[in-house]
């Protein structure tokens, strides 16, 4: 039978929610869930059923994954909360860490969903059995053992010579000598050689009269198993009196999984690092020169690199295709998948007008790369300079919007199809030519501007968009897109990015 898992979901997508229950059972457990999107519903919750575990969006409309640790705090349960976003900066996962949460997921990097899960609950379960030994030492010697011998840490009882009087069956699963095999032994002979002369074994200082009593937590150091081969281990030291006889406690964890999930961290690091070169190295280094407009782009790359993209195309009979798009997810991948579009676009907008056309072709041959867990939302325009023609397609991408003269939004530009990479089949049609007047502004954007978020968790919004592009439109192209960014930097307080924050600004002169 499968192990029965409770889930509770801090989550406003029930899409989502359905992909993470997904990817559960598929790792082997029957899972319960209950989805709640506020404070209110998260405490009556966890008072009113018992839980295993909990995920958390970082950003929800009137929520948040900070808030809710806060919640989980305030009842004193033990459970093991992994943060799930679609986008969170180092920093922030790093504050998160540190502020009780177990791990963070990206959503567009879920395959380390279940072996998270099987971790975190293992270390739930690791917590519990210390605690309740700890307890039980206080008690009795009897229950001393019954604990102790179900808990999933190896714990070895020493006397004042260094003997180990006592050790618990976990000694076998991280050593790989039996409990008759260790008691009797010194300590040492769980340490390679040129360690045992070294401080852990050099414990009969402990005993000495006059010390005070000791508690020596989380070292970490290195164990020696049966077989020779050493492990990082954890160990931590309690004393206590056992029938009127000093003793010292020792709760040594096998912590190699730990360790591989550091190097996990490490190297996601170094992804992101590169993905970041990668990204930066493809934008464009100037607005092209198109007579009549006056055009900037940019793009503010987040904490963490994400797939956002923006470009300029040269097009048949001296045409400009503006180009701004999203890939999900972060790292490396979405952003060789943003190079890979990149490369597609320039090779068929040099020889088509057409951008639905454009588009369709493109879409079928980036379908056979995206996979099932990647898309691309992406609007390609073009722009016709001697008759101020405007027209375009968008694959599922955030809307965009021309502004008159007056600062009052004329025409949203609005989806004309699906995300590429869904379908591979799918057919993208252009919308009909829009004729551009003077003093027009068209504003082309990615989520990150309109998901920005204060500290009070508010967006900034599309009102706050438009307002900000209205106000400014007297200025440049360039003026209006800086102006743009740090209205966008100040409503988040200058707090961490946790997107990237990309905009095209086309002024008609």
């Amino acid at each position: 039978m499968k192990p029965s898992l409770r889930v509770l979901v801090v989550e406003d997508s029930e899409f989502d929610t359905q992909i993470m229950v997904t990817l559960l059972r598929k790792g082997g457990y029957d899972v319960t869930y209950h989805r709640v999107e506020d404070g209110e519903s998260l405490r009556a919750a966890l008072k009113d059923q018992e839980w295993h575990l909990i995920l958390a969006d970082y950003n929800l409309p009137a929520f948040s994954a900070p808030a809710a640790l806060d919640v989980l705090k305030e009842t004193g349960l033990d459970l093991p909360f992994i943060i799930v976003s679609g986008g969170i900066g180092e920093d922030i996962a790093v504050a998160s860490m540190k502020a009780g949460a177990h791990d963070y997921l990206m959503k567009g990097n879920l395959h380390r969903l279940a072996p998270a899960v099987d971790r975190e609950l293992r270390e739930a379960a690791n917590r519990a059995s210390q605690r309740e030994a700890k307890k039980a030492v206080i008690e009795s010697e009897l229950r001393y053992r019954l604990l102790w011998e179900t808990c999933p840490d190896s714990v070895v009882l020493i006397d004042p010579d260094g003997c180990i009087r006592f050790a618990n069956p976990a000694v076998k699963d991280v050593f790989g000598y039996t409990v008759e095999e260790v008691i009797g032994q010194q300590l040492g002979m769980l340490l390679p050689e040129r360690m045992r002369s070294g401080p852990l074994a050099g414990f009969e200082r402990f005993f000495q009269a006059g010390n005070a009593r000791v508690r020596l937590r989380a070292v970490e150091t290195v164990g020696k198993r049966k077989d020779g081969t050493e492990i990082p281990i954890e160990v931590s030291f309690s004393d206590m009196m056992l029938h009127d006889q000093p003793r010292l406690v020792g709760f040594i964890r096998d912590i190699a999984e730990r360790k591989r999930a550091e190097r996990e961290l490490r190297e996601n690091q170094e992804q992101f690092r590169v993905a970041r070169e990668i990204q930066q190295r493809l934008f464009p280094k100037s607005a092209p020169a198109c007579a009549g407009f006056d055009i900037a782009g940019a793009s503010f790359p987040a904490e963490a690199t994400g797939g956002d993209y923006f470009d300029y195309l040269p097009m048949p009979n001296g045409k400009v295709g503006i180009v701004v798009g999203d890939v999900t997810g972060h790292g490396v991948g979405p952003a060789l998948l943003m190079a890979e579009t990149r490369a597609y676009l320039r090779v068929l907008a040099g020889r088509r007008e057409d951008p639905g056309e454009i588009l369709t072709r493109a879409n079928g041959v980036l379908a056979e790369d995206v996979g099932t867990e990647r898309f691309i939302t992406l609007f390609l325009g073009c722009i016709d300079p001697g008759t101020r023609g405007f027209v375009y397609a968008s694959a599922g991408h955030p809307p965009g919007y021309i502004l008159g003269a007056d600062g009052k939004v004329k025409t949203a530009l609005k989806r004309t199809g699906i995300p590429l990479g869904m379908r591979p089949d799918n057919v993208f049609a252009a919308a009909p030519e829009i004729i551009l007047s003077s003093g027009d502004i068209v504003l082309l954007l990615t989520d990150g501007i309109e998901e920005a978020s204060a500290p009070d968790d508010s967006l900034f919004g599309i009102d706050r968009i438009i307002e900000t592009v209205r106000a400014n439109r007297d200025a440049s192209a360039h003026d209006i897109l800086q102006s743009l960014y740090e209205s966008v930097r100040s409503f988040a307080n200058h707090g961490p990015q946790l997107d990237d924050i990309t905009a095209i600004i086309i002024k008609v002169q």
